[in-house]
């Protein structure tokens, strides 16, 4: 980048005669930066802390397959149950055991609150707060919470 090139140094601010700051001053152009950058790292940090953020990388990474590979059915249902406010508990303070021998149409899944590290109340307990039933190839999920052993659809 070539330096600024000024006519007459000693009136008004240094401008730029070339280049992609033509007509610019170093400060014109540092407060335009700003005025663009300020504004959409406190809207990123906004949607990052409201959880929108999230919604969204699961809702784009979330696809059809994903109902049959257990790592992404966990993490989705871990969004879907945190957001839907079936639990008040961090999404970090749950544990899903998913388990293998249940039938691909009926799926069963714990969910555990982990008490244990960052989590509240440290005391390595695992209380069960309720089960999902995941019909993996209807791409359907029903949940026991507040009526143990009855299934009904997730709210």
């Amino acid at each position: 980048m070539t330096p600024p090139v000024t006519s007459d140094s000693a009136k008004g601010p240094r401008r730029f005669k070339s280049g992609p700051f033509k007509g610019r001053s170093l400060k014109q152009h540092i407060l335009r930066r700003l005025i663009l950058v300020l504004p959409l790292s406190l809207l990123m940090i906004v949607l990052a802390k409201s959880g929108v953020m999230d919604r969204l990388v699961d809702q784009y990474t979330f696809k059809q397959t994903s109902w049959f590979d257990d790592t992404a059915l966990v993490r989705h249902l871990r969004q879907t149950v945190t957001h839907n406010g079936m639990t008040g508990d961090r999404a970090d303070c749950l544990l899903f055991i998913v388990n293998g021998n249940s039938p691909p149409t009926a799926t069963m899944i714990d969910v555990m609150e982990k008490h244990s590290g960052t989590c509240p109340n440290p005391d390595t307990s695992l209380p069960k707060l309720f089960s999902l039933r995941v019909d993996r190839v209807a791409a359907r999920v029903e949940t026991d919470q507040g009526t143990p052993g009855q299934f009904h659809q997730l709210p």
